[in-house]
């Protein structure tokens, strides 16, 4: 199929404003400052913080440029990497090459619906590619739906069981610890029914 295609549609997942980061200067400035992608162009803006009169009164400063512009303006690059870092200005970079991830930008429903076709290893190395891909292999949401897709029978008192103790936790529990856990928890269901109201 052809990629370029293939383009319009991957664009039309990417919203106006494509990467944001703010932060503070290293010391001795401490100014804090902000760096902003959209799709067509670099923003980077900084503020003074100082507690000296003479700086009191400067106006934040602001440096716009397209993408293009961007990628041949080292001293940009430079001040870029020392606020916020190489890796984030290597994503920037890479962002303005037209290097976009589009995983990232997928809804979280839509990636939950994907990931929960993957085999458990891959789920495990997906986790580790960023907090966010993260954050949603280590769900309860996910977890659950795994669950639910793997075993044929789930009693109403193992799913209670799940919400407390998580379900990804729940999944990886081996029977035998499930069954003295729901064993514990009905006999403490039962000694809580037969307190005696004098």
């Amino acid at each position: 199929m052809d990629t370029a295609f293939q383009r319009p549609k991957m664009a039309s997942l990417q919203r106006e404003e494509v990467f944001e980061r703010c932060g503070q200067a290293p010391a001795p400035s401490k100014d804090f400052c902000q760096l902003l992608v959209t799709r067509r162009e670099v923003i980077f803006r900084w503020w003074k913080i100082s507690l000296r009169n003479e700086l009191r009164e400067s106006r934040p400063g602001e440096i716009k440029e397209s993408q293009k512009d961007f990628l041949d303006d080292s001293s940009l690059h430079i001040q870029i990497a020392i606020v916020f870092g190489a890796k984030v200005l290597e994503h920037v970079l890479n962002l303005c090459r037209g290097n976009y991830d589009f995983l990232e930008r997928l809804p979280v429903p839509l990636l939950l619906y994907i990931v929960s076709f993957l085999e458990l290893e891959d789920i495990a190395r997906l986790s580790q590619v960023s907090r966010r891909l993260e954050m949603i292999c280590n769900s309860n949401v996910l977890w659950k739906n795994i669950v639910e897709n793997l075993c044929s029978t789930i009693t109403p008192e193992m799913k209670e069981l799940a919400q407390e103790m998580g379900w990804k936790q729940f999944f990886f529990t081996n029977r035998l610890q499930l069954q003295l856990q729901l064993r514990r928890r009905r006999q403490k269901q039962v000694a809580q029914n037969k307190i005696p109201t004098e």
